[in-house]
């Protein structure tokens, strides 16, 4: 079931959803800074495989923790799609008119 808002997230949440949904994809996405992301946005579990189960806007993926501090493109690719899906695309929209506006 999708929310018709966006959760409220905070400065930084803000700031790594925008660095999700830049062009060309960023390499430099914090596994950290995206698992805070999630959560505000949905709901992440951690399962006894050491993986996490994410599920945002009736949306569910299954993330590994990367080796390094930084997640990989196909994970920044996929967690677009899926925040997309779940609206926030729209408050991406919004950030953007903002930012260009100061």
């Amino acid at each position: 079931m999708s929310t018709s808002k966006p959760a409220h997230l905070n400065n930084h949440q803000r700031d790594t959803l925008l660095q999700i949904f830049q062009h060309p994809t960023s390499r430099n996405v914090e596994w950290h800074a995206a698992l805070s992301l999630l959560e505000a946005a949905g709901s992440v579990e951690l399962r006894h495989s050491g993986k996490y189960l994410v599920q945002i806007g009736g949306h569910n993926v299954v993330l590994t923790r990367p080796k390094g501090k930084d997640i990989d493109v196909q994970q920044v690719v996929d967690l677009r799609r899926m925040l997309t899906d779940a609206g926030y695309g729209v408050l991406v929209e919004e950030l953007e008119a903002k930012g260009k506006e100061v």
